[in-house]
């Protein structure tokens, strides 16, 4: 591990042991426009789908209620994933769980869906965004989706005290480089637990 995935390591570690699920501005209870851009896709419930950077979030939670069998969390945080396990219970041993800086995780495998909510903002460095791509093509196949979710160029400019990169879709498509393809984005604005309004937009893309 490089000095900088320790440090991100380090930082992420801290905020989810010292704040509850609930606590962070990116919770949601219900991760509706995850699911909805992951039903349209049209993945069958045999699907590998990995949520990068997914944390405690409640999307694995939604995912194996709508029945899909193959699910990985992958996030740099330990505590982060034993909280989603300890809040799964006994399902948890039908998730897999990978701890690891998505810049650097190696794969084992492809899925047909890449799930990222406001993981690939925080990649601010322009060598952390070509590992992540250089990831992101190893885990997905032609025909696989990219489902990447990111601050709006109106967007928050920091979060949980880190600098942030905001894009709209082209800027994303531009990033993620030539072979993907942009199928849809959209915009959304979500709600802090703490009632502020972070402007997100979403972008599902198809490897060529």
């Amino acid at each position: 591990m490089s000095g900088t995935d320790g440090a991100r390591r380090a930082h992420w570690e801290d905020v989810h042991r010292q704040r509850e699920e609930d606590e962070v501005s990116w919770f949601q209870a219900t991760p509706a426009t995850s699911l909805a851009l992951i039903a349209r896709t049209g993945a069958a419930r045999a699907a590998r789908i990995v949520d990068v950077g997914g944390g405690a979030s409640r999307l694995v939670d939604a995912l194996l209620d709508a029945g899909y069998e193959h699910v990985t969390v992958l996030d740099v945080a330990a505590a982060a994933l034993e909280r989603a396990q300890r809040r799964l219970g006994a399902r948890a041993a039908a998730v897999s769980w990978a701890v690891a800086d998505a810049t650097a995780w190696q794969p084992g495998g492809e899925y047909d869906v890449w799930h990222d909510r406001a993981a690939f903002h925080f990649l601010v460095r322009a060598e952390d965004r070509a590992a992540y791509r250089a990831v992101l093509l190893s885990a997905l196949p032609a025909g696989g989706h990219a489902i990447v979710a990111t601050f709006a160029p109106d967007g928050p400019e920091r979060c949980s005290g880190l600098p942030v990169a905001r894009y709209d879709a082209e800027a994303l498509a531009a990033e993620l480089g030539p072979a993907f393809t942009l199928v849809e984005s959209l915009r959304e604005d979500h709600r802090t637990p703490g009632g502020k309004v972070q402007r997100f937009q979403w972008s599902r893309f198809v490897r060529r």
